[in-house]
Formats: structure tokens, sequence, C-alpha cells
């Protein structure tokens, strides 16, 4: 069967949430511009699991028309459900949207859920939004230990060198894996401070965080 514009929208627009789904699967066969205006129907659909196919594919196709695209993440982080939410997350910082800082913010401060605060802290290096610093501090020392390593991994990312000496305290925990994300991190942001870190981890006694600061002097 031929996958048409057409056939899509009736899919979308169908009574059953799985050929709603099929739809949404189907869009990455259409022009990226028709697309987009596609998704746009499921984006809104009554089905949790169809919006939140529909919020995480906006990432891929929002670039179509960033305003719209923004208006329709903005509603997103306001749904009823987690998962749909960290979906508009993930699509706001992969699609850079800045101006929706404020709002990841908010609900970042507001959200008792780990998820939807992971998966904000995750992507605001992505972002690149010079104002999230102070949250990605915060988030540094939360309790949750699940959102620790990726505000590592983000602070790496945001390239503000002020991270660098909240960050080398972590080249010593006792995590490797945390210690692991300092190495990358830090060698986004290369200062001789983060350099000196990095070349002490090169002794590290898990054989992968040492190899990790090896390449990254060599890089």
């Amino acid at each position: 069967m031929t996958i048409t514009p057409d056939s899509v929208r009736d899919l979308l627009q169908s009574q059953d949430f799985g050929e709603r789904l099929r739809g949404i699967n189907q869009l990455r066969q259409l022009d990226p511009a028709i697309a987009f205006e596609l998704i746009q129907i499921p984006v809104v659909d009554s089905n949790v699991r169809v919006r939140y196919a529909a919020v995480s594919q906006v990432a891929s196709l929002g670039s179509q028309d960033l305003s719209t695209a923004l208006q329709l993440l903005q509603v997103a982080l306001a749904d009823s459900e987690p998962d749909v939410q960290a979906a508009a997350a993930d699509s706001i910082c992969a699609l850079q949207l800045t101006e929706a800082y404020p709002d990841l913010e908010t609900l970042y401060r507001h959200s008792p859920e780990w998820l939807v605060q992971f998966s904000i802290i995750a992507g605001l290096g992505e972002l690149g939004d010079p104002r999230s610093f102070d949250l990605l501090v915060e988030a540094l020392n939360s309790e949750n230990v699940v959102i620790q390593p990726v505000a590592i991994g983000s602070l790496g990312e945001l390239g503000d060198p002020r991270a660098v000496e909240l960050l080398i305290p972590y080249a010593t925990n006792p995590d490797w894996q945390v210690r692991q994300r300092v190495v990358q991190a830090l060698a986004r942001l290369n200062t001789p401070e983060a350099r000196s870190t990095i070349e002490t981890l090169t002794h590290d006694e898990s054989e992968s965080v040492a190899s990790q600061a090896k390449q990254a002097l060599t890089a």
C-alpha cells in the first residue's frame, strides 16, 4: 500500500488508537514539511500513548516551523501525563527552543516526577541557554541519584567554565559512572584545572574511567 499524506491523515483520525500510532510511524516516510503539519493532529490526541509518540517526534520535525513547534510543546509541558511532559522537554531541548527555558525551570521545580526532572536536566546542556547554569548546579546537589550524573553531563555541554570547580570534587565519587561523567564534562570545559583533574583520572582504578581520561587528553 502506498503511503500518502491523505492515507496518513486517515490513520491519525481513526477511532482505533493503534491505527493512530501507525499513522505517527508512517509520518517518517513523508516530506518533513507535510509530516510536521500532520503531527499537529495527534499531539493533542485523547490517548496518552498517541500524544507521547507524537510529541517525541516533534523533535525531528519541529525545525520546519520553530514558532509552531514551540507552541505545541509548551502545551505538552502542561499535559496531565508525566511521560508526555518528559517527551516535550526532550523535544524542546533538541530543537534548542530557549524561549521555553522558563517553562522548563518552573516544571522542574514543581513536578514530583523524577522522569520529568531527569528529562529536563539531561536536555539543558543541549538547549544551551546560559540561564540554566544555576538550575544545573541545584540539580548537581539533588538527592535523587539519577539526576546528579545527568547534571554533570549537562554542565559540561553548557560550557560555562564556572562549572569546573563544582565538578572537580566529583572526580573522587565512589561511583565509577559518576567519575566517567566528570571526565566527559571536564573535557568539554577544557581549562587547565579541568585537564589536571583528567590527568589524575588516567590512573583511576576503573579501567573505563582511566581509558576515557586518556582519550580526553589526546583528543
